[in-house]
């Protein structure tokens, strides 16, 4: 490891000088005094960038013109979207990276793939047709719409899973859920096993990953990165997560800003060139761990990756109740479909429920209950009852929308 963090540090003095040089925006807010010596020292003293921050200084912190550049955009599900130049040679590393990550675990170029991203494929005809997909004949990928998903398509989708029989399964986890609780709840079953299930831009939750393990038959291997360009976390086959000291380098921050074992994760990303990003705030939160991995990689390890900071529900009570518990909330709970819990004020939520008929008053008791235990007694709770709570624009499904600034 001592060797990656020495190539780390040199990365890391490279990408600010390059900034320093090339960056209208890093130029006036970098610290005078160039990086050499103790870079960590000097990084320290560089102020950390909001999305805010970034945003309303884009147009000086680009170093490339947008025809020269490969364009990523951010969600736009906490506010404006933000737009990231990349150049050629960075997003040729950033997917060498994903490449080599998915090799390990089976993955080779030509093998089937089904893909659920938030991509507009389909027409109207499509729709009338009840086809939900576009097929890549040259790489053998299936691109399903994420955005069309509901109890009325998902037999189609199940159907034409069986007959692509993809071996590799990637894209939004909440997607792959729905077809998979379906699945499961209807007893409506894929006819062969899947190899490896490959979440993206979303978190992952623990009763997601048994159930795409259930009706898939495969592993799921997780990843974390950003369309900002976040460093790379990935999970090795011994299910261990390691943060990627050659993408960039990452700092885990408490509420005081101060180095911690769990907190706010900041980053400077060595593969954003096109758009510099120097210890950015992407508000996902981040553990670390202190263990050790026998995989071969030496990379440092993470306990979990915890997601947007806004992925939560917040009582006076009992503080904040991340994604991963609110998740939880249904273990017990039958005939939910899918769900949403709205937050706009502190002393109250709102909960929409898409429903099967094996839902009744016990199960609206029990989801209440256990919403109670996480959130105490003083927050008021009101069920609504829906025929399809809608994905956001990106196509990503959010369990959680609070729009609380805490």
């Amino acid at each position: 490891m001592n060797e990656l963090k020495q190539l780390q540090k040199k990365k890391l003095s490279d990408f600010i000088a390059f900034a320093q040089s090339n960056s209208p925006y890093y130029k006036k807010i970098l610290p005078d005094i160039h990086p050499q010596g103790d870079i960590f020292s000097y990084y320290e003293t560089i102020s950390i960038q909001s999305k805010e921050d970034v945003r309303s200084n884009i147009n000086d912190i680009y170093t490339v013109d947008a025809g020269d550049a490969i364009i990523s955009k951010t969600g736009g599900t906490t506010g404006k979207s933000l737009e990231v130049r990349y150049t050629h040679d960075d997003m040729q590393q950033r997917q060498a990276t994903l490449d080599l990550f998915r090799a390990e675990h089976g993955y080779k170029l030509g093998k089937k793939v089904a893909w659920f991203s938030g991509k507009a494929i389909l027409t109207d005809k499509d729709v009338q047709k009840k086809r939900y997909w576009r097929y890549d004949w040259l790489y053998k990928i299936r691109y399903y719409s994420t955005f069309h998903i509901s109890p009325r398509s998902v037999k189609q989708y199940i159907d034409d899973l069986n007959r692509f029989q993809p071996e590799f399964l990637v894209g939004f986890p909440s997607s792959m859920y729905e077809i998979a609780k379906w699945g499961i709840d209807n007893n409506y079953h894929l006819h062969y096993n899947a190899k490896t299930i490959f979440p993206t831009a979303e978190t992952i939750v623990e009763h997601e990953k048994a159930a795409l393990k259930q009706f898939f038959g495969a592993e799921v291997r997780n990843q974390y990165a950003s369309s900002e360009g976040a460093p790379f976390i990935l999970e090795c086959p011994k299910g261990n997560l390691h943060i990627d000291l050659l993408s960039g380098y990452i700092e885990v921050l408490d509420n005081n800003g101060m180095p911690a074992q769990q907190g706010d994760l900041v980053f400077t990303s060595f593969q954003t060139h096109g758009t510099p990003l120097i210890r950015y705030a992407i508000k996902d939160k981040l553990t670390l761990s202190d263990r050790t991995c026998d995989c071969g990689n030496h990379n440092p390890l993470a306990e979990s990756i915890e997601g947007r900071i806004n992925d939560f529900i917040y009582s006076e009570e009992r503080g904040k109740i991340n994604l991963g518990n609110v998740s939880n909330c249904v273990k017990y709970v039958t005939g939910v479909v899918k769900f949403q819990i709205i937050q706009d004020r502190k002393d109250a939520i709102e909960v929409y429920i898409v429903k099967d008929e094996s839902y009744g008053d016990k199960d609206e008791e029990m989801f209440r209950h256990e919403l109670v235990e996480r959130l105490g007694h003083h927050v008021d709770i009101s069920f609504f009852y829906k025929d399809d709570i809608a994905r956001e624009s990106s196509g990503k499904y959010r369990i959680i929308k609070n729009s609380l600034q805490l």
